[in-house]
Order: C-alpha cells, then sequence, then structure tokens
C-alpha cells in the first residue's frame, strides 16, 4: 500500500468502475449504430465485422487501463481521472483503437 486509507482506496475504486461503465457504454454506442447502419442498408456486414473488432480492442485498452492492478492502481486512475477535466485529456478509447493505414 502506498499509505492510502482503506476508504481512499474504495472511493477511488468507484470513482473508477464510474468511469469505466461510462466509456464502456460509449463504445458499444458504437456498435449499435454499426448494427442499425447494416440493418438499414448502408453498410455490409464486414463494415458492422471491422466496428465490432474495433470495439473489443477499444475495450481491452480500457479495461486495462482501469482494472490492471489493484487498490493503489485505482487510486492512481481516479488521480488521473480528476485532473482530466482540467490539465490532462485523455485520448478516446475508440480513437486508439483506429486501425492503422
Amino acid at each position: 500500500m502506498n499509505g492510502e486509507t482503506k476508504a481512499e482506496r474504495r472511493a477511488a475504486l468507484e470513482r473508477v468502475r464510474s468511469y469505466y461503465d461510462e466509456e464502456l457504454a460509449g463504445l458499444i454506442a458504437h456498435v449499435e449504430e454499426a448494427i442499425d447502419r447494416y440493418r438499414a442498408g448502408e453498410i455490409d456486414v464486414h463494415a458492422v465485422d471491422e466496428v465490432i473488432h474495433r470495439y473489443s480492442k477499444a475495450a481491452r485498452k480500457l479495461w486495462s487501463f482501469c482494472w490492471r492492478g489493484g487498490g493503489s492502481h485505482f487510486v492512481w486512475v481516479s488521480q488521473i481521472l480528476d485532473h482530466k477535466d482540467s490539465e490532462l485529456k485523455l485520448a478516446s478509447w475508440w480513437e486508439q483503437a483506429a486501425p492503422r493505414r
């Protein structure tokens, strides 16, 4: 432990959990949109498959950022999230998973 109290680690875990849920919902929205466009005949099955692959890659990156450590890791992530609006701009998980051309 790095000096955080149990309450601080618990609060950090809740902050990270909330962020994870919000970001994951945003990634799922990309898949929903692709499926809607497929059903409307705007894109083909291969385009949907590409979106699903990109979703999977983005979700893995998000998971790794949020959950790869224990209590102290949650505190570290929570601190990053607390500063993201004022100082740091976290990259979009969707953009990070974009295919390289």
